[in-house]
């Protein structure tokens, strides 16, 4: 009939699925891969004067900026 419940916790089955929470964190997740995408980018670009003042190495600017966005 009733269900002993301890208030605070739920089930994943008692949750509504929620679209518009999954869309957005999909939408930010889009958001910042961009970003690190253009950093990468820049990176690349950068002279080796500029990597100096920054203490990066060529090959570690090579490195970092051929990696795709979703890897850490």
């Amino acid at each position: 009939m009733f269900r002993n419940r301890t208030p605070g916790l739920e089930s994943p089955a008692d949750r509504p699925f929620d679209v518009r929470s999954h869309f957005a964190a999909g939408l930010a997740w889009l958001r910042d891969g961009y970003a690190v995408y253009h950093q990468r980018r820049a990176l690349l670009g950068l002279n080796d004067a500029m990597l100096k003042d920054l203490g990066i190495s060529r090959i570690d600017a090579l490195q970092e900026g051929s990696k795709p966005f979703w890897r850490a």
